[in-house]
């Protein structure tokens, strides 16, 4: 910052002129100045504090995608008109990394070269994320590496860099960064980042470039590489060989304790962090008010319906690790039949029959509740316990801490950076998504198996990924699956389907549970009626839900289907478009040098 100048009034006399030259020179003493900052560890951790607020994402459980919707569907669902060139915004934005870039720029301040390491490999840290952030977005963006001066007219007009260029730059970042940050904090929290969160995050990142580029070959209208880019198959080998040190040096271990019907969904609800599992977190406290809505999300209807598609269920297997889509019927049962005797994983992530949360209202404690979910299934994961009492100001009052990056995700990554480079073996997957499997109390993953007989249902255009062909089919669609059913509503799934160009499944996958018609609907069999479909005239059944066809609620063949969530809405994805995201229109009027990405129309003709 700027020394204090102060320009004195015309009838300040000579007599002050030696005190106001003095003044003139002293740093301000209410505000931060970088001249009076940066010097020690605890000023260099206030300025940084702010970027964990600023970059991680805080609420992965409000995600929408192919596996899940809300009552306003997000414009990337939406797509077509819906989504347009935004004037300014669109997360073109700046600001986080201008304090990054400061930070770094001001470490020579600082006399505990402990500090200096540490905060060095952290501003790395958030400036690779940053970065991925905008990679994922946009594509090519500029490269900022400094603070800038509003002197430096080419630095603050350039074009856009290479993606290349900058995935080399993320990757000198994420290198400092894990051989600066410490390996844990004194209090055994996962509240910082530390060595182990920067392995998993090129994990991450190399896994997204690395199957981007693999499923998007050929798209040239998405990028353009020089001729030494690194391939596909580089950030492949070094996704698995990064989740490989987590996996094999790290303190992390699984959260289990033997009981496959509960432990997942533990591992959520509960208030602090399992720093086992949990290799970066999002501390919340009531007692600060600190808190998020994931229990209003799911058990709220004014916290906007986020619902589960049917997607999402027909991934899960059945308990015993044979196929639900190869079970006769599948496509067309009624709810207790489609969630009976499933992975232990699918009652933990949403509600199914004997479910009861009884702080609630008596219509809030049941698996049907139709005033929630606009596809008949309701969520689960991330609901805090029934016992806290806290919850009964449900709406925005959640307090359990939630997961940015857990050792689940470094396992899958794992999985699938070696079946995807043909390396995988089945120690690989006993090493990593079986463990998963295990904890869930279901049957192992076989490689030989699932390459010999790959799943219909993973394969065909209407309900899978037709686009995976080759030896390891069937092993890559299993790990797909695996990825649904272990990482769902975690905030991971739209970018799963970018990089794995499989965002049409947006366009093909939006749908309910089945219903034949009219009628009245037990699914507990207690013989109740949770719900009642009808036509014409409400009939006078009892009944927990009435719902009229057309009305109320649409179905995909008129008076039977699938539940049409959101019915006014046409859910769309161009291929040709949609895979990034468009530059503002302002920011592209301020600086002509920055072209806009294929086939979006701003009408601006530079």
């Amino acid at each position: 910052m700027r020394k204090i100048n102060i320009l004195w009034m015309a009838a300040a006399t000579l007599l002050f002129a030696n005190a106001c030259e003095k003044a003139l020179n002293k740093y301000p003493l209410d505000t931060v100045s970088e001249e009076s900052y940066f010097e020690n560890a605890t000023q260099l951790q206030f300025f940084t504090n702010p970027l964990y607020a600023a970059i991680l994402p805080d609420a992965p459980y409000d995600e929408q995608s192919d596996l899940m919707v809300a009552v306003n569907p997000s414009s990337l669902l939406v797509n077509g008109s819906y989504r347009t060139v935004p004037t300014s915004g669109g997360s073109w934005t700046w600001s986080d990394l201008r304090r990054i870039n400061t930070c770094l720029g001001n470490l020579h301040r600082c006399s505990d070269p402990v500090a200096v390491k540490e905060y060095n490999a952290l501003c790395k840290f958030f400036r690779a994320w940053f970065y991925y952030n905008k990679v994922r977005r946009f594509g090519d963006v500029p490269w900022i590496d400094h603070e800038l001066a509003s002197t430096e007219t080419e630095a603050l007009y350039r074009p856009r860099d290479s993606r290349e260029v900058i995935m080399t730059h993320i990757l000198e970042d994420l290198d400092e960064a894990i051989a600066g940050l410490p390996v844990s904090y004194a209090n055994g929290k996962t509240y910082r980042a530390t060595k182990w969160a920067a392995l998993a995050l090129k994990a991450r990142i190399c896994l997204f470039e690395g199957t981007f580029r693999k499923y998007h070959k050929g798209d040239i209208t998405l990028w353009t590489l020089p001729a030494t880019a690194r391939s596909a198959e580089d950030y492949l080998q070094m996704a698995a060989t990064a989740a490989a040190e987590l996996i094999d040096h790290s303190p992390h271990k699984l959260y289990n304790t033997g009981n496959p019907h509960a432990d997942y969904q533990t591992l959520f609800s509960e208030y602090q962090a399992n720093a086992g599992e949990y290799i970066l977190s999002i501390d919340y406290d009531y007692s600060l008010n600190t808190c998020h809505d994931a229990s209003g999300v799911a058990l709220v209807a004014a916290c906007g319906r986020n619902s589960p598609t049917r997607g999402l269920i027909d991934h899960y297997l059945m308990a015993d690790g044979t196929r639900y889509s190869s079970v006769s019927g599948w496509e067309t049962k009624n709810f207790a039949e489609q969630v009976a005797n499933r992975d232990p994983r699918l009652h933990q992530t949403i509600r199914i029959p004997g479910y009861n949360y009884t702080v609630l209202s008596n219509t809030r404690a049941q698996y049907c509740d139709m005033e929630i979910t606009l596809t008949g299934y309701s969520m689960n994961k991330f609901v805090m316990p029934a016992d806290n009492l806290a919850m009964k100001d449900i709406r925005d009052r959640s307090y359990n801490d939630m997961p940015v990056i857990r050792l689940a995700e470094v396992y899958l990554i794992f999985a699938e950076a070696k079946a995807e480079l043909e390396t995988l073996t089945q120690t690989d997957l006993d090493i990593s998504v079986n463990k998963l499997r295990r904890r869930a109390g279901m049957p192992d993953l076989n490689l030989s198996d699932a390459n010999a007989a790959p799943d219909p249902y993973l394969t065909s255009p209407s309900t899978g990924y037709p686009n995976v062909t080759g030896t390891n089919q069937g092993v890559i669609l299993e790990i797909r699956r695996e990825r649904v059913v272990e990482m769902a509503f975690e905030g991971l799934r739209y970018e799963d389907l970018l990089r794995w160009k499989s965002g049409d499944r947006i366009a093909r996958c939006q749908q309910g549970m089945y219903f034949p018609g009219t009628g009245n609907y037990d699914w507990n069999g207690d013989g109740k009626v949770d719900l009642c479909l009808y036509s014409g005239s409400k009939p006078s059944v009892s009944a927990t839900y009435k719902l009229k066809i057309g009305t109320d609620i649409f179905l995909t063949e008129g008076s039977k289907g699938y539940v049409r969530p959101c019915n006014s809405y046409t859910f769309t994805f161009d291929p040709d478009r949609d895979y990034l995201y468009p530059i503002p229109i302002e920011e592209r009027v301020l600086n002509h040098r920055l072209v806009q990405n294929p086939n979006w129309s701003d009408g601006l003709n530079f």
